[in-house]
């Protein structure tokens, strides 16, 4: 972080040699803004308060999840409906938290930002894009991080325990137990809060750019110029509504009604929120005003701008279902995988990449439906609400996925301190549920960023001074093509780590299995101290390559390259990353439950295919366990990857601008 401040200051203070003086507006002909320098100091700034924002709120999450999971096993003697509801809360905690916390510093900033810039407000908002690369750049390291600890942890446990020791899921017995609980916590609690921290705070700074630049900055109206974070704080009181109905309204008071109550969260808050986005829309805007739309202004009306938020928050809803119909093993896509562990792994592992690719074709159309819509109606201004709209539920989507690793974390607890089989049955149903609406939390995301780096591609090219991208040119063909590369070198590079961590914890683990007499008896106790550490070290080394490729990039292709291979880069890097994140997450989502479907046996056809430790579920182990890394650290990082390199572009887009291009220029 402190490496990255400097870099920011030194970049952006050099375009006018680091003088005070004011200077010419980039948009507003004839008028004198405040001095590069002033904008490079208040730039840094909003990257620390954005990446410690980011860091707390993962810290925090943290902390909530890990009262709540042995609070949670303690609720489920009493039955299923309670230990629901502890989980349940605890998640939402979480999920307002950072939903206000994010809003909450973001207002401050732009009231403190604007003491000093007074009617600057190109360069106020400006200067407040680093918001969103703070938030977005802690992330990146959580998320990667977080998942490259978690994996390590879970191959380990699952390939020695279950597969050649045979001893079920969380036993005490099994060294690297404790390092497979805690990772839950750090990829799914710290790594899933910072990324929607990062794609909050990115839209939100996206949309107050061209906001800045249109009618609404130029008039100086300072409510419509808020209208990004009114639709947050709405948010905020939506999903407040939606809880009571999940914890107050209808009880769970069966394992059948947990699945069905997550999903009426998701259903509840979409719907509230939309009557929530039409006030706002109508309180909050004037009936015409003008958005700026790659150099000229587009007249649009209120009533356009509610269209845009509501059509990104209903593409999110159908993205999350579509993404639950792939993942769920209520439904026949799952339960085809797990029909094809009968002949083996190898042809589990065949249906569950099938499934993958598949499930990307939905949610593509959705998020390519809602960019068209959004941007006919209000340019990138459009694209960027519509973001917004995705995200503004945030606080239950959060509150949903958290309860995942919370509830899965008390099945843990449970069987390590030896508590009834009728208690693991209840926290296994939780879990489950969980496990679903956690690949929903995942679609979210994804399409999330999907949309938002588009908003902040169109803030950049606007701020570098190209008018279009054009493909047939050279420079920017190269960039599509390198672009559309850099997910899969991301992916390589932390499946090889999860790869060489899982390596090391599996020969740890046998070691211990070996030679610590009674181990298997239960009368010694494991090493698992060991384990956690082989997990941290690896974590803490492995991020930093991928880390350095996302950071480094932009600012190497644009400043040697220019802007508009820059460009290029950027579109690729969207459209590949989204395609593979998507099928990533659902590949793994998919073996994950369909190995729970064969454990479960609910169903006839789940009993037919054998009980715990037969042939059909050791091949279901084994596609769990390729799709671990899939689901919890290459899919889910990529994200990032897409929104990250384009925040980071729009924050250097001046110095870009200024001298990028070292190569074409000298040639």
């Amino acid at each position: 972080m402190a490496f990255f401040a400097v870099l920011i200051f030194v970049f952006l203070g050099s375009i006018e040699g680091f003088s005070t003086k004011s200077q010419p507006c980039h948009y507003s002909v004839g008028k004198y803004c405040k001095p590069a320098l002033a904008n490079a100091v208040f730039s840094t700034i909003a990257f620390v308060l954005g990446a410690v924002t980011s860091l707390v709120s993962g810290f925090l999450g943290m902390k909530i999840a890990t009262y709540a999971n042995a609070r949670t096993t303690l609720e489920a003697r009493k039955g299923v409906g309670k230990a629901f509801i502890v989980a349940f809360r605890s998640g939402a905690v979480m999920g307002f938290l950072l939903a206000a916390s994010g809003l909450f510093v973001l207002y401050l900033i732009i009231n403190l930002f604007g003491l000093y810039y007074g009617d600057d407000w190109e360069g106020l908002f400006e200067a407040i894009t680093g918001y969103g690369l703070g938030g977005s750049s802690m992330a990146l390291f959580g998320r990667v991080g977080g998942g490259i600890y978690t994996k390590a942890a879970d191959v380990g446990a699952d390939l020695v325990g279950k597969v050649e020791r045979n001893i079920p899921e969380d036993d005490p017995r099994n060294p690297a137990v404790i390092a497979d609980n805690v990772g839950d916590n750090v990829g799914d609690i710290a790594g899933m809060g910072s990324d929607l921290f990062g794609s909050y705070a990115e839209s939100s700074c996206a949309a107050l750019v061209v906001a800045s630049i249109s009618s609404f900055g130029i008039n100086h109206e300072f409510t419509p110029m808020m209208y990004p974070l009114l639709i947050s704080s709405v948010g905020i009181i939506a999903c407040l509504i939606t809880t009571l109905f999940a914890t107050d309204f209808f009880e769970v008071k069966a394992v059948d009604q947990i699945e069905p109550s997550l999903k009426k969260q998701l259903i509840i808050s979409t719907a509230v929120m939309t009557i929530g986005i039409a006030l706002v829309s109508w309180l909050g805007l004037p009936y015409t005003f003008t958005i700026f739309n790659f150099g000229a202004q587009k007249t649009v009306h209120n009533w356009q701008l509610f269209l845009c938020v509501s059509v990104g928050l209903w593409a999110g809803l159908v993205i999350g279902f579509i993404t639950e119909y792939y993942t769920s093993n209520a439904y026949s896509p799952v339960q085809d995988v797990a029909d094809s562990c009968r002949t083996g792994a190898a042809t589990n592992v065949i249906f569950g990449l099938a499934l993958g690719y598949k499930s990307v074709i939905i949610p593509i159309f959705a998020i390519a439906f809602s960019i068209f819509l959004s941007f006919s109606l209000a340019a990138m201004y459009g694209v960027a609400v519509a973001a917004l709209g995705m995200l503004s539920t945030i606080a239950t989507g959060l509150a949903i996925d958290a309860y995942g690793p919370i509830s899965d974390n008390a099945g843990g607890i449970a069987e390590m301190a030896g508590m009834s089989h009728r208690i693991r049955e209840r926290t296994d149903a939780l879990d489950a549920a969980g496990n679903t609406t956690a690949a929903i939390g995942k679609g979210f995301a994804i399409g999330s960023a999907a949309l938002v780096s588009l908003a902040l591609f169109g803030a950049f090219v606007s701020r570098a001074g190209i008018t279009s991208v054009d493909v047939l040119t050279p420079n920017v063909f190269i960039g599509l093509l390198v672009g559309a590369m850099l997910p899969y070198w991301f992916s390589a590079m932390t499946m090889k780590s999860v790869g060489s961590a899982a390596l090391k914890m599996v020969e740890e683990v046998r070691r211990q299995f070996n030679t610590i007499p009674g181990l298997m008896e239960g009368t010694a106790k494991p090493d698992y101290a060991t384990c956690v550490k082989i997990s941290t070290d690896a974590s803490i080394k492995e991020m930093i390559p991928p880390g350095a490729l996302v950071m480094l990039t932009p600012l190497i292709v644009g400043t040697i390259f220019g802007v508009e291979t820059l460009s290029g880069v950027l579109a690729g890097a969207l459209v590949s990353g989204v395609q593979i994140a998507i099928s990533a997450s659902n590949t793994g989502g998919a073996w994950d439950n369909a190995k729970k479907y064969i454990e479960a046996g609910v169903s006839d056809h789940a009993k037919s295919l054998g009980p715990k430790g037969s042939d059909c579920h050791k091949a279901a182990v084994i596609g769990d366990t390729i799709g671990d890394p899939l689901k919890d650290t290459s899919g889910p990082s990529l994200n990032i990857l897409i929104k990250l390199m384009a925040v980071e572009s729009l924050v250097f887009a001046p110095f870009f601008a200024t001298y990028g291009g070292i190569l074409f220029k000298y040639i």
